[in-house]
């Protein structure tokens, strides 16, 4: 379990670290309107990002 986890956030890792290499100025912007956005907004973002990443891995384990 414990190798999962530490696999997938090394995953992210990579994953965001190739995104601010390749798009550099994408990224830059996109943090930007982070910063302008509502905490309501992030907020429920974050809820909704959360639970699309659960269905995935439930897909996925099934």
């Amino acid at each position: 379990m414990i190798s999962t986890l530490i696999t997938a956030f090394g995953l992210f890792l990579i994953i965001e670290g190739l995104l601010y290499a390749i798009f550099p100025n994408t990224m830059k912007s996109m943090i930007g309107k982070i910063l302008n956005s509502s905490n309501e907004t992030l907020k429920w973002t974050g809820i909704i990002s959360a639970v699309i990443g659960l269905i995935i891995i439930w897909l996925v384990k099934e």
